[in-house]
């Protein structure tokens, strides 16, 4: 009976992953297809998911465009998705350990309402603030405002890893004469290692995909990769074939970052899961 019940668990949480797995693969697959089509093979009706005369004319479009200059956008995207994750881990990382030491309830909640809050209710005191020092167009400022999201996220996935952390080592460490910083950088952090991977990935996908803040404080020389998806777009036509073209290379780096590091992230997720 127990073989027969664990056989039917794992039958249900297959179709439950499916389920759930099939839409999201099927609708990154169209895209994919979409970006080899020609213009009347994306709009046809019904739609044609297997392109008949693949062609590359979305992706020469889309690197060949001088006024949507990709290349461009995929720098400032990597320097500001990985400026807000550096910055976002020196604050963070200490925050979250503190707040996990200490049990500074205030701080946390503060912090979370910051996560909360959309995103578009900063907008504007962040546009009057850095017109005001002159930073619109600059990379400074898209850091410091995708820390809005970036920060938060940090701080509450490791307040979890800190937690589970036996507070024998950390008291050992104050004991043996370390300060707290020397706790913290020689014990703390190398035993949650795997969910500082995590985390920093996390931070870096949510800052990549980031938008409203792009398109308001940027400018020509800062545009991140999201804007070169909304600028195809117009109020004429849709260029389905290049936007699907963009959409793709925006993701891809994503996803094979992911690739790359998932035993990274898979155990970073699940530390402290399991205890002894």
């Amino acid at each position: 009976m127990d073989l027969i019940k664990k056989y039917w668990e794992g039958t249900a949480y297959t179709i439950l992953m499916l389920v759930l797995m099939v839409p999201m693969m099927f609708v990154f697959f169209w895209m994919v297809t979409i970006s080899f089509q020609n213009n009347v093979e994306s709009t046809a009706s019904p739609p044609v998911f297997i392109p008949r005369n693949p062609t590359l004319d979305g992706y020469r479009y889309v690197f060949n465009n001088p006024s949507n200059p990709f290349f461009k956008y995929l720098l400032n995207s990597t320097i500001v998705a990985l400026g807000c994750t550096i910055i976002g881990l020196l604050i963070g990382v200490p925050a979250a350990f503190s707040i996990a030491r200490w049990k500074q309830n205030g701080l946390a909640l503060g912090i979370l309402l910051a996560r909360i809050t959309p995103g578009f209710s900063f907008l504007v005191p962040w546009f009057i603030t850095f017109r005001w020092f002159g930073m619109i167009d600059t990379h400074a400022a898209l850091i410091i405002s995708h820390l809005i999201v970036g920060l938060p996220i940090i701080v509450w996935v490791m307040i979890g890893f800190f937690e589970d952390l036996p507070t024998e080592l950390v008291d050992a460490g104050l004991i043996d004469g370390s300060s707290i910083y020397g706790v913290l950088w020689h014990i703390a952090i190398p035993l949650v290692k795997p969910g500082l991977v995590a985390t920093a990935i996390l931070s870096i996908i949510f800052s990549w995909n980031n938008f409203n803040f792009s398109v308001i404080l940027a400018g020509p020389n800062t545009r991140t990769l999201p804007v070169a998806v909304f600028n195809l777009m117009s109020f004429e036509q849709f260029n389905w074939g290049p936007l699907a073209a963009a959409a793709t290379m925006i993701t891809l780096p994503v996803v094979a970052m992911a690739l790359v590091m998932q035993r990274h992230i898979v155990s970073g997720l699940t530390f402290g899961a399991v205890k002894q």
